[in-house]
């Protein structure tokens, strides 16, 4: 069936309404005239008019968490039906579930499309809608998703089910996963993967990779100044004069002097200062084995030379066979050696954090 773009209620004039109109917009509200698209548009302009919620509520009977959540639904519409959606599911949509609508914010709209078509088709309620708009976000930040599963919202549900079976060493536990995958699963590969877990129930648990020990620079008194130090009083002037001049390479603070070696300074943090032999070395974000929420950029990878015992839970830096150094974990203890222990990885500082995540009732933009 083609995708169509239908109508939604139009956007309010950009003139400011008379009292009038501001009155048939409360009556509006609490008649529930209309559908709540209507209502949405109805509370952003008593809002836009100066109205609190609070007034808004004392007028209409709309609570101040039932306004946010149209308004914040009826974007999430527009957005989706712009993209296109099936025609059954702009009907459906037009005339209730706002709530299902309002779990999809956080999705792109292509993303919330296709949420809201296998929502209408798998007649989904709030709570599953939650579950569908958080599964699919999570699987559009894994780095290297699986080929076996498709973007389609069924195939990514299907994965992270999939993926909790194989974590549970419970018969029954493991079981209900792998029946919930098979009830969302969509493409033949997916389902494939799913019934070879289902036929093998003496598989071993898959563990899964740790997470990287992750800091960001929040503050100016977090950066890092680097000054020379010539020694300790007496002192000549040719001692004064040794340390030559030098510039810090942003966004780290970085001080080169002859060959290939550098020296940084970072802030204190205690997993540094219990080091025994720290070093670090700069990578870009994009090639690291976990991909970090936000935009590429570069990192700071700190890691304790002395600590080279193997354990499942950290990273560890080791060298390939053209003795280039890698980032890697190890579910048992590797053939290869290892160099150093990853303490931790640190992001520059950054005015607006793209991984900054919204509160839940924060109105969108």
């Amino acid at each position: 069936m083609t995708d169509v773009k239908p109508d939604v209620t139009s956007d309010m004039t950009p003139t400011t309404p008379t009292p009038e109109e501001l009155d048939h917009l409360i009556l509006i509200l609490r008649r529930k005239m209309g559908n709540w698209l209507e209502w949405a548009e109805a509370c952003q302009t008593l809002q836009k008019a100066g109205y609190t919620d609070q007034t808004i509520f004392e007028g209409t009977g709309f609570e101040a968490i039932q306004q946010n959540q149209i308004m914040v639904a009826v974007q999430v519409y527009k957005s989706m039906v712009a993209i296109g959606v099936k025609p059954e599911t702009a009907a459906h949509f037009q005339g209730r579930a706002s709530d299902v609508l309002y779990e999809f914010r956080t999705l792109s709209p292509a993303e919330r499309a296709a949420a809201a078509d296998f929502a209408f088709e798998r007649k989904m309620d709030q709570d599953e809608a939650r579950e569908l708009g958080k599964a699919v976000k999570d699987f559009s930040r894994i780095s290297q998703p699986p080929s076996e599963f498709s973007s389609h919202p069924g195939d990514i549900m299907a994965y992270f089910a999939w993926r909790a079976a194989k974590q549970k060493t419970d018969l029954q536990a493991r079981t209900i996963l792998i029946a919930k995958a098979l009830k969302y699963v969509q493409s033949t590969p997916a389902r494939k993967q799913i019934e070879a877990l289902l036929l093998n129930f003496a598989q071993t648990p898959e563990k899964l990779a740790p997470r990287l020990p992750v800091y960001r620079l929040d503050s100016d008194e977090e950066l890092p100044t680097v000054i020379p130090v010539i020694g300790l009083m007496p002192l000549t002037k040719a001692d004064f004069q040794a340390p030559p001049l030098y510039d810090c390479e942003e966004p780290f603070g970085l001080v080169r002097f002859s060959g290939n070696g550098a020296y940084i300074a970072v802030p204190g943090y205690s997993v540094i200062r219990n080091c025994s032999d720290p070093i670090a070395f700069l990578m870009e974000a994009n090639q690291l084995p976990t991909r970090l929420p936000g935009s590429s950029e570069q990192v700071l990878i700190v890691v304790d030379r002395a600590n080279r015992d193997w354990k499942s839970d950290t990273y560890f830096v080791v060298a390939n066979a053209e003795d280039q150094l890698e980032l890697n974990w190890f579910e048992a203890p590797p053939e290869t050696q290892i160099l150093g222990r990853v303490i931790l990885l640190l992001r520059p500082k950054k005015v607006l954090d793209e991984s900054y995540t919204k509160e839940l009732m924060q109105f969108e933009e």
